[in-house]
Parts: structure tokens; C-alpha cells; sequence
């Protein structure tokens, strides 16, 4: 027997019309993260990026490089080919094209057609990672790209990691937006049992999206208590920022105290995370993480004991969120459906600005 769908249901099957999901095409004209600096060297690296294939290398002078991954000649990919001189040398027929795209050299014949070449892309290097801009190259726009000031300061410690996720970078956002799930998908990790229903506050502005949880008085996990010292039971303040602040970045700010001491007594201990999903394909994405801390500098084991510790929950996600994937592709059109609760205002409101966003790009 077939039910008809309750009001509320129905209403939440309308509702996701209206929110970016793994089905939306990709807003090409904002800054994604290509890759760290140190993996783009004097050689070639192939990547697909917003479901196109580039090519990267450094030149001689360390410039990088972003070009389409593909031959115009008989579509041989330019990343099996050979790095000559700081250009490519296709690995098929020999055509070489130099670091601005453009066909120099036919071994084939003494002339070298016209105006024949490859997409190349704009990139911008800042700390540890490339930047890369995939849309009109007259749009790219560095005042575009939020500032990490944390991640270039001297005065801050860091560690960086890859995951690869087989999912939606639209759900990895939904995720990282969401902190409600820390008590329970994390709860072998960074997660507590207060977590989920302390109260918190919702940031909804331009392309501005944050969620605020203040976890006063609670215990630490591990990963922050054993660094901080502060490992007695509710002894300690969890002060949480996570914010989207753009397409290829989402920052997590955390301040945690001694809630025993008095307030002009307490040494602060301050955490930032970037977050930085860039898709690959409509259902994987490249998923970079760099974290930093203002304490302990200096200290290569708690740098290496807390990115371990981290890396377990952010892999715990990446597990999750496939899991996830693998349910939304098997559920039939007309049986999915999806609700949200008042936690989930800035997610939502985030995948409606997506979906304008893509809207706007590429209006139908």
C-alpha cells in the first residue's frame, strides 16, 4: 500500500529543490584550494578539479602552472607526457605547449599552426596551499579570497593533511556546519555528550554563515585536554566558532579556559581549522585541512599527537559522508525526502546560497 507523504514531508521534498545538493553544477568563478604548495614541483601532476582535468608543475622559477589535461591534437592526456624546459611535450605525437597554454612546437611539420592551445588557469600561492580559480580568468579577484592570517604567522603552530571523500563537497559543508553530530559521530574521538545540546547561536548573513556553541562547564577529550592541561572533569570552558566563509574554505575557531579560574586569571588556549573542500567530481571531493594552534609552540609531539588525534574525527566524517552518498544514490527519486531541525538554519541557508550562486553563473 502507498501512503501519501504527511504535509511536513512533502513540504521538506519542496524545500530541497531549493538548497544546492551533489546534483547542482559547480560555481566555477570563486578561489578553490588546487593542492599544497609542496606537492606542485619541477614535474608533472595531474588533478581533477570541478570535474575537469588540469595539469600542474613549477617552472624554474617556482611559478606554478595550471593547464587543461588534455592534447587538442588527439586528446592525449599532457600529464603522461614530459616536463622539457618548463614546458609540456606530449607523450603521443611530441606537440609542446609552453606555461601559457599556447602550441609551440609540431614536430610532425616545420610550422607551427596558429593560435592552437589549452585552457590555462589562474593561480595563487599563499602558505601552504595553491589557490586556483576555474572560471572567467577576468573575474578572478584576490580581495575574493577570505584571509588566513593564522596560517602564515610565525605565531601559530601547524600541521596539515589530504582526505579524500567520496561524497558531495555540498554535504561536506552541510557537515562542517553542523556541530550538533559531534556527540555522536564523533563520539569515539573528539565528541562529548553535552556537545549536542548545549546552546549555541546561528550566524546568517551575505554569504555569511556560522554556528556558535559555548560549552561551559565541560570535560575535554583528549585531543585538547592533554595539550591545554586542562583534564579535569568539567573543569574547562569550549568555545566554538564554525563558519563558511566561502566556497573552498571553512574555518573552525575554538578558545578553550580553565572555567575555575577567575576571568582576568585565565590563560586562553586558541585552535584554528581551514576546512578546505574542492570537488573533484559531483559525488567525491579533495578535502584539505590545515590546523593551527597558539600554544605549545615549538613542540613537534603535541603538534604530531593532536593532528593524529584530529585526523581520526575528520576521517570519521569522510566515513560518514560516504555512507551517506551511498544512500542517496540508492533511495528513488520519488521516495526521497529530507527534514531539518532549527540547528540546521545556517546549512540550510548556506546550500541555498550555493544554489544561487550556481543560478546566477549559469542561469537556466
Amino acid at each position: 500500500m502507498t501512503r501519501p507523504l504527511p504535509a511536513v514531508i512533502a513540504a521538506a521534498q519542496n524545500a530541497s529543490d531549493r538548497m544546492a545538493d551533489r546534483h547542482t553544477p559547480f560555481v566555477m568563478n570563486d578561489w578553490y584550494v588546487a593542492a599544497f604548495a609542496e606537492e606542485i614541483k619541477e614535474e608533472l601532476l595531474g588533478r581533477t578539479l570541478l570535474g575537469r582535468q588540469l595539469v600542474f608543475y613549477r617552472t624554474s622559477t617556482g611559478q606554478v602552472v595550471a593547464l587543461e589535461d588534455r592534447c587538442p591534437h588527439r586528446s592525449m592526456p599532457l600529464s603522461a607526457g614530459t616536463l622539457t624546459q618548463d614546458t609540456i611535450v606530449c607523450g603521443y605525437h611530441g606537440l609542446r605547449f609552453n606555461a601559457e597554454g599556447d602550441c609551440i612546437e609540431v614536430p610532425s611539420q616545420a610550422n607551427c599552426p596558429k593560435n592552437v592551445g589549452i585552457r590555462s588557469y589562474r593561480t595563487h600561492e599563499r602558505g601552504a596551499v595553491v589557490w586556483i580559480w576555474m572560471g572567467e580568468a577576468e573575474l578572478a579577484d584576490l580581495s575574493k579570497l577570505p584571509p588566513q592570517d593564522w596560517m602564515e604567522s610565525g605565531e601559530w603552530e601547524r600541521s596539515q593533511g589530504y582526505l579524500s571523500l567520496q561524497g558531495s563537497y555540498v554535504r561536506l559543508h552541510e557537515n562542517l556546519l553542523d556541530l550538533t553530530h559531534l556527540s555522536f559521530l564523533h563520539a569515539k574521538s573528539f565528541g562529548t555528550p553535552d556537545y549536542a545540546k548545549a546552546a549555541f547561536e546561528s550566524v546568517i548573513g551575505d554569504g555569511q554563515f556560522a554556528l556558535l556553541r559555548n560549552v561551559v562547564p565541560t570535560t575535554l577529550p583528549p585531543v585538547w585536554a592533554i595539550p591545554t592541561g586542562l583534564t579535569g572533569q568539567g573543569q574547562a570552558a569550549r568555545i566554538v566558532r564554525s563558519e563558511f566563509r566561502s566556497l573552498g574554505l571553512h574555518e573552525v575557531s575554538v578558545t578553550f579556559y580553565d572555567c575555575n579560574l577567575p576571568e582576568n586569571e585565565r590563560p586562553q588556549f586558541r585552535i584554528r581549522t581551514a576546512h578546505m573542500p574542492t570537488p573533484e567530481t559531483a559525488t567525491s571531493t579533495h578535502y584539505f585541512i590545515v590546523h593551527g594552534r597558539d600554544f605549545a609552540l615549538g613542540n613537534p609531539e603535541t603538534t604530531r599527537f593532536m593532528h593524529d588525534q584530529l585526523f581520526v574525527a575528520f576521517q570519521e566524517d569522510v566515513d560518514g559522508l560516504a555512507l551517506q552518498e551511498q544512500a542517496l544514490a540508492s533511495t528513488p527519486p520519488e521516495d526521497l525526502y529530507e527534514f531539518s531541525v532549527v540547528a540546521d538554519a545556517p546549512a540550510v541557508a548556506m546550500r541555498r546560497y550555493v544554489l544561487a550562486r550556481q543560478r546566477q553563473e549559469a542561469p537556466d
